[in-house]
């Protein structure tokens, strides 16, 4: 699906900027077959590992073709850009205008190092994002306590073993009370990616490391990775809760499935489920992987929702379309009939389109404190 639907933007780039050009045919024919090359990316991907969420190749590889699959991309929209300057123009002047080929080679060039920009913000290692969040009815012990948020790591070939590394070293830097990780750890089966993610066993907070699934872990065997991370010293919620407790205080932290999970037969999320048991008049911390349901974990008293998926929209422009599709939800925090949600733009994100323009990647450092009444 992914490398039919992207051969759209190759073939306007062909038939819109290529085929104009002045060149020789020969030149044209051989610039066209390099970018249908890149533009099947996501075809490549699935013959090397079976998934086109899992590119087998090595780490340079997939640089190059996140390089050249956005470039495709973003001069396909510097295109479309100009062509409807074009018709302005020529309904203002009533008269046929011609596309100047410098211009068709200045955005190309633009294209070019602007891909090169985003995947460059794309690999590179999270900054540390800084969150005050009040909750209501916080016990007095939990005043100042801190969680470290991540999500939507995607180890890969493309976010390696040294990149989990250096995340893990400066997750435990910074002495948070709580790990939590909101789903898509990972992109590949367990015998691809043990190596990768072997880091995350030393993730360390005195109150543990918590992770739900995120859809991607339902791709690759959801079960087996959820058993898999628990080896690694990292406990599941799925549709579960626990109980935190400093002195007399308590805080609950419940975590609930994927929306996602009922397509390969795994239980659906079930928030009822998560919070079935759970003391009565104790704030809840959510981890839910996508944030499309927070209306309703606002509706069942849940104080904080933690999650991730959407990577903040990659790209400012394309961040109004994710939040389209997530029910207005894109990045940082939400204020959802009385619960808050914050909404982590991620760790770092899916290899199969690995570019950031002005949104970049976060490791949150979280600090609840108690709200005034």
């Amino acid at each position: 699906m992914f490398h039919l639907m992207f051969s759209i933007p190759c073939l306007l780039v062909l038939v819109r900027w290529l085929w104009p050009l002045p060149l020789s045919t020969k030149s044209k024919v051989a610039s066209a077959v390099v970018l249908v090359l890149l533009s099947q990316y996501h075809l490549w991907s699935r013959i090397s590992s079976g998934s086109v969420f899992s590119p087998e190749f090595p780490k340079g590889l997939v640089i190059l073709f996140n390089w050249g699959f956005g470039a495709i991309l973003l001069l396909a929209v510097f295109q479309l850009l100009v062509d409807a300057g074009t018709l302005i123009v020529m309904a203002i002047r009533r008269r046929r205008v011609a596309i100047a080929p410098r211009v068709r080679y200045g955005i190309a060039i633009a294209a070019a190092l602007l891909a090169a920009l985003g995947v460059n913000q794309a690999i590179k290692s999270p900054s540390l994002e800084d969150v005050l969040i009040e909750v209501k009815n916080l016990p007095q012990e939990f005043d100042g306590y801190q969680v470290v948020h991540l999500t939507d790591l995607h180890i890969s070939r493309l976010f390696d073993a040294p990149w989990t590394r250096k995340v893990v070293d400066d997750a435990n830097a910074l002495d948070a009370d709580l790990i939590v990780i909101t789903g898509d750890l990972i992109d590949g089966n367990i015998a691809q990616r043990e190596r990768d993610v072997a880091a995350l066993r030393d993730l360390r907070a005195p109150d543990g490391v918590w992770v739900i699934p995120g859809n991607h872990e339902y791709f690759f065997g959801h079960k087996e990775w959820m058993a898999y991370f628990a080896g690694l010293n990292m406990t599941p919620l799925d549709n579960s809760h626990t109980v935190l407790k400093r002195g007399a205080g308590q805080l609950v932290l419940a975590g609930v499935n994927d929306v996602t999970a009922p397509q390969t037969g795994a239980a659906p999320p079930d928030l009822d489920a998560a919070l079935r048991g759970a003391p009565a008049g104790v704030p809840v911390i959510l981890l839910d992987h996508q944030p499309r349901n927070a209306r309703l974990s606002a509706s069942r008293g849940v104080a904080l929702q933690l999650s991730g998926h959407t990577h903040g929209g990659m790209i400012v422009g394309l961040d109004q379309v994710v939040a389209r599709a997530n029910n207005g939800f894109v990045s940082g925090r939400y204020e959802v009939d009385g619960m808050t949600m914050y909404l982590n733009n991620g760790t770092a994100l899916w290899p199969g389109f690995a570019l950031r323009l002005g949104v970049p990647s976060e490791l949150t450092r979280i600090t609840l404190r108690r709200q005034a009444t």
